[in-house]
């Protein structure tokens, strides 16, 4: 009778997805999700910024922080509407369906499928290392376009494969995604483990020197630019919310699982710092793009560099899965309301899953490697991308007022300093995106305003059928 009960529970579906995900898979997905090459090559961004150790390791703190308030802020959210498509639904509850709307459509075209096409990219770059075949320096394709060309190198090869690869392998189940995603994770956390441990209580290379001369410009804007790098390094956090509908007892599995899992990248992004500036003097630190490799070779000699390439392409490898997994999520609930393309809208009956939606997503993530344009479009966007962290962490706020009837399985931590906290910051993050980028900000408000027409399109045509 149990096993029966159990049997029944793993195969409840919401809106045809199977709920096959536990605590554990929610959180080494939260910790897949944010863990790829940030880690090893934005400190040395961070450290540039600043001119002492301990505001570099107060960085990483209060990145970690705000990243906790988000998280505890989405788990009540996700545990009120587990369904598939998380920020999506919140924003739709909250203030209907043309934010919702534009929050996806953003999503599809740069911050999701943009971020899938980023890891894919920094995936092909280390696999390069290893196969010469395809590294970024071996040109596999060159198309003339008149006084320029278009060029398609060895890494980008890598990189649409990987997509290609982690698409094909989620399109047969949530589980065997997820398996995978599990496998890859635990493998990556266990590198930094080993690689942490030496480095921490292993003999060290002198006395580093925690000072660095006084960056120039105001301390304050410093450490906001510093703090911004840090953000970047967390960011995927949220991904575990777009498979709530996929959740085992979502409303206990989501909290769970997402707050343990950022919890644990606070702690491995602290120790790992810790390493780094044991192993490297702070000018140092600041000089060296592949901070990771810089402090392995310091710390143990040249040759175990190469380990922690290695590790890191791991890590690469398993952030893709995480991204290619999660934010295929957000389009089927977009597509079922009748607000994006219809063939996204239908699950696999056989499978579970949403694989048109997986499809379009590689397809459209393939598209940016090879075209490269991918890191263009993300200047555009991260001010876009904080603003919809602001408003979807005041949707607790107007969900609280609007619908106090609605059950919370969970309800925020700390509420409302700390939903509070989570939107102050944010906004405070976008204020200073504006101030130090304001040509790519208002290109990205653009190229939200860009989506208006094809909301009132969609609409028009839902209406038409309803």
């Amino acid at each position: 009778m149990q096993f029966g009960l159990l049997l029944a529970r793993n195969l409840d579906t919401q809106d045809g997805l199977r709920r096959a995900l536990g605590a554990w898979d929610t959180a080494l997905l939260t910790i897949g999700s944010i863990l790829g090459t940030a880690i090893f090559l934005t400190p040395s961004q961070i450290a540039g910024a600043l001119p002492h150790a301990g505001l570099v390791l107060l960085t990483w703190i209060a990145g970690g922080l705000l990243t906790l308030a988000g998280a505890l802020t989405y788990a009540e959210l996700g545990a009120m509407f587990p369904r598939a498509g998380g920020q999506y639904h919140y924003l739709k509850e909250a203030y209907g369906s043309l934010p919702a709307f534009l929050f996806g459509w953003a999503s599809f075209f740069v911050i999701l499928s943009g971020g899938v096409a980023a890891v894919a990219s920094g995936f092909g770059e280390y696999f390069g290392y290893f196969v010469p075949f395809f590294s970024n320096s071996h040109r596999i394709l060159s198309i003339p376009l008149g006084s320029a060309s278009w060029t398609v190198t060895g890494g980008q090869l890598a990189a649409a494969l990987g997509i290609a690869f982690f698409t094909a392998v989620n399109s047969f189940g949530v589980r065997q995604g997820a398996t995978l995603q599990n496998l890859l994770t635990v493998l990556t956390v266990g590198s930094l483990a080993v690689f942490v441990g030496f480095g921490l209580f292993g003999p060290a290379p002198g006395q580093p020197r925690l000072f660095a001369p006084r960056p120039p410009g105001p301390l304050l804007s410093a450490f906001g630019v510093a703090l911004i790098a840090v953000l970047w390094a967390y960011d995927g956090w949220y991904n575990p919310t777009f498979s709530a509908g996929e959740m085992r007892e979502p409303g206990r599995t989501l909290p769970r699982g997402l707050l343990a899992g950022v919890a644990a990248i606070v702690v491995v992004y602290l120790v790992t710092n810790l390493v780094y500036l044991r192993a490297l003097t702070l000018p140092a630190l600041a000089s060296s793009p592949r901070v990771g490799e810089a402090a392995a070779v310091a710390l143990f000699g040249p040759g175990v560099a190469r380990v922690v390439t290695l590790a890191i392409a791991v890590a690469m490898f398993g952030c893709l899965s995480a991204n290619v997994l999660a934010c295929s999520r957000v389009y089927q609930p977009m597509a079922a309301d009748g607000l994006f393309f219809d063939a996204l809208a239908r699950i696999e009956p056989k499978h579970a899953v949403p694989r048109a939606s997986l499809v379009a997503q590689g397809i459209w993530a393939t598209v940016l490697v090879l075209s490269g344009t991918f890191e263009q479009l993300f200047t555009y966007v991260i001010f876009i991308e904080v603003v919809l962290f602001a408003a979807t962490g005041a949707a607790i706020f107007v969900l609280r007022r609007r619908r106090p009837d609605v059950r919370r399985p969970y309800r925020a931590w700390g509420y409302p300093v700390v939903p509070a906290f989570f939107i102050a910051a944010s906004l405070g993050v976008a204020v200073n995106t504006l101030v130090e980028k304001p040509v790519e900000s208002l290109a990205g408000l653009g190229f939200l305003a860009a989506g208006l027409p094809a909301y009132a399109l969609w609409r028009r045509k839902s209406l038409r059928r309803g």
